[in-house]
């Protein structure tokens, strides 16, 4: 079953259990800004900030979901339109839906850390990621997939790195002393020589996740974007200074 089936069946399975009508209850989603997203930060080059990926919000009911996009799309409608959106052919309209599943399951109680970290918290939680990988794997090779500067820049310090990238304005390029490398052209490479893979929850909203979540090897997926999507689908996700 393809896995926005899985999201999408999930869903209504909840809103049949939690007896939550469809048509009455609203979902407004709309792009925050790089300060309301994420706030004043020390670097200046997460993709959200330089305005290759945008924060959606969707909110339902008074509570808060999140995810990170490429297609942003302003939306005010019922659960029932959420749930009768394209998720396999529409990537603005896959965004609306994993923000809105976020916001859902985090009404239900059912997820958690829905809202992004903010100012100084991404240094704080990128500190988290090489004390974790040191705890569980000793000194593994590990991938990066997408390029989250403060997470680069902390892993690279304890472990041997690479990073996959779609962005051609990143890739090919070195940052932080670590080469951003194609994530189609040398994905195969890359994957095979990894121990580990951190890879962005984004790959949702993109649907390149497919690529990452049959891998006979521990794939640990970060941020607010996978938080619901997660629960369903029994994927490990770190997220330490998230809301």
């Amino acid at each position: 079953m393809n896995i926005f089936d899985t999201l999408r069946d999930y869903l209504l399975e909840q809103v049949d259990k939690n007896n939550l009508n469809m048509d009455m209850i609203s979902i407004v989603s709309k792009s925050l800004t790089a300060e309301e997203a994420i706030g004043n930060t020390k670097r200046k080059d997460f993709p959200i900030i330089v305005g290759k990926e945008i924060m959606l919000e969707a909110d339902f009911k008074g509570v808060k979901g999140q995810a990170f996009t490429s297609t942003p799309s302003m939306f005010e409608g019922s659960l029932k339109d959420i749930l009768s959106l394209d998720l396999y052919n529409n990537p603005h309209d896959r965004s609306l839906f994993i923000a809105s599943l976020n916001a859902v399951m985090r009404y239900l109680d059912m997820t958690d850390r829905t809202i992004h970290c903010k100012n100084n918290e991404p240094e704080i939680c990128a500190k988290n990621f090489p004390k974790f990988i040191k705890n569980k794997f000793d000194n593994p090779k590990v991938a990066i997939i997408g390029y989250q500067p403060a997470i680069i820049d902390n892993i690279k310090d304890f472990f041997e790195t690479r990073v996959l990238d779609l962005n051609p304005e990143f890739v090919g390029t070195i940052q932080y002393n670590v080469k951003i490398e194609d994530g189609v052209k040398d994905y195969r490479d890359v994957i095979s020589w990894a121990d580990i893979v951190i890879c962005t929850g984004s790959t949702l909203c993109n649907n390149s996740i497919i690529d990452f979540i049959s891998l006979n090897k521990p794939v640990y997926y970060y941020g607010t974007t996978i938080a619901g999507a997660s629960k369903i689908l029994g994927l490990d996700r770190l997220c330490f200074c998230s809301k």
